[in-house]
């Protein structure tokens, strides 16, 4: 089992995030792209890149997966903004896996009044598919996040496009937190099972119009189901935090996520 932080929630240069994580416990880390000094991005040469995993082994830690912020793709879209995004997509997997992970997380992208979801739903798939092909070359995956932007709001949904797509190398990024808004969290393993890729730890009290995030273990998430079923999945338990140190610090959240992880039995 191993436990990480998330540079998401950490706005600090890629060195001192790995700093920060190390100093609070943790031994694996999903590092976020930007286009900004001290940070990796899809532009990284391999110097840029061989700095940051060298810095990394030197604390002994793991890089485990990236995130691709939100920039200018828009997978969901068509046209220039379509191809754009794939092509951020693949090079983003080529700069992954150099860091030696082995997954990117994606949002895929936004709606807007004039694009209809079902033509969201087909430019995604098409959009998949072209990245399929360059993750595989790269040895990497893509593993899509369920986020509030109302697109797959249902983990059958979900479970639908990547099988459309077709490929061992797009998958599934679980974060209970994002779902306990509307569903149950394990309901969503048990849909996506083997697709799913990694696992980002939040928690979430409430619903939609009264609800917030909290820490770990003080909010909805059933974290023993949802850990009985991420077994049953046979999902790698790598749980990368991405709780706010406004919520709970780092320090407790990597000691909360061991035990949670008791529950992956």
């Amino acid at each position: 089992m191993k436990t990480g932080l998330t540079q998401i929630i950490v706005p600090e240069n890629a060195k001192t995030f790995l700093e920060i994580a190390k100093n609070t416990g943790y031994d694996c880390v999903e590092l976020l792209f930007k286009d900004k000094e001290g940070y990796i991005s899809t532009k990284s040469t391999d110097e840029e890149i061989k700095s940051i995993t060298d810095y990394a082994a030197h604390l002994g830690l793991d890089i485990v997966s990236t995130c691709i912020g939100r920039g200018s793709y828009n997978l969901l879209a068509s046209g220039e903004l379509q191809e754009k995004g794939i092509a951020e997509a693949i090079q983003g997997l080529k700069v992954t896996r150099k860091l030696g992970a082995k997954v990117m997380l994606h949002t895929l992208g936004s709606f807007s009044a004039d694009l209809y979801y079902e033509d969201a739903y087909n430019n995604t798939v098409k959009s998949l598919k072209e990245i399929a092909k360059g993750a595989k070359e790269a040895d990497c995956s893509l593993a899509i996040e369920m986020v509030w932007n109302g697109f797959l709001f249902s983990p059958l949904e979900m479970r639908n496009v990547i099988d459309e797509v077709g490929s061992e190398y797009i998958g599934f990024y679980f974060d209970p937190g994002n779902m306990a808004v509307f569903q149950f969290p394990q309901h969503w393993v048990r849909a996506l099972g083997h697709r799913t890729k990694m696992v980002h730890m939040k928690d979430f009290k409430g619903g939609a119009l009264n609800g917030k995030w909290t820490a770990l273990l003080d909010g909805g998430v059933n974290f023993q189901a949802v850990m009985h079923e991420l077994k049953a999945a046979n999902v790698a338990p790598i749980f990368i935090s991405e709780v706010d140190k406004n919520l709970d610090s780092f320090e407790n959240t990597a000691q909360k996520i061991k035990q949670i992880a008791q529950y992956y039995v």
